[in-house]
């Protein structure tokens, strides 16, 4: 037997299929054909909803300078820019990439968490341009950083809340 399954369905969605299930009483109709889905995890997506969610891995570089990079999705391979400045964790989002509304009512979204990924190894010049990228940035601190900084030496220094002498 085929069975014709809507796209967008999730695990449990029961499907219906009228007088295909066991012969009746003699001169009865057939019952009726109740299938539940069972939908086989993605290697790349979890879905929430219709919304649909992967990691990808990018580069230092990607994420300081911001890219182009070659995401996947349900259609194939598609296009997602990276912006200046991304850091570790940060969820993009294709609009209308997700899954298909199982009613017929548009698509949900993929959101996209990017990972920076650290090297294992390095060749020489790499790890030069690393080293003079950290000796700069003792030099000039980036607000972020220097926003912790200070959150610790504020909280390392004690406010001094003795009134102080009054000339008389």
């Amino acid at each position: 037997m085929t069975v014709n399954v809507p796209p967008g369905v999730d695990n449990g969605t029961p499907l219906l299929m009228r007088n295909q299930g066991e012969p009746g009483d003699p001169g009865a109709p057939r019952g009726n054909l109740r299938i539940q889905i069972q939908v086989r995890k993605h290697p790349f997506f979890e879905r929430a909803g219709n919304d649909l969610f992967c990691r990808v891995p990018i580069s230092f570089p990607q994420a300081a300078l911001g890219a182009e990079i070659e995401v996947p999705t349900l259609d194939g391979p598609g296009h997602l820019t990276i912006p200046r400045g991304t850091q570790s964790g940060e969820i993009l989002k294709l609009k209308g990439r997700g899954m298909p509304d199982v009613n017929g009512r548009g698509r949900g979204d993929e959101l996209i968490e990017v990972v920076i990924e650290t090297p294992h190894a390095l060749n020489p010049r790499q790890e030069e341009l690393l080293r003079e990228l950290a000796e700069l940035e003792h030099e000039e601190v980036s607000p972020r950083r220097k926003g912790f900084l200070e959150k610790l030496r504020d909280f390392f220094t004690e406010p001094d809340d003795t009134p102080s002498p009054q000339p008389g």
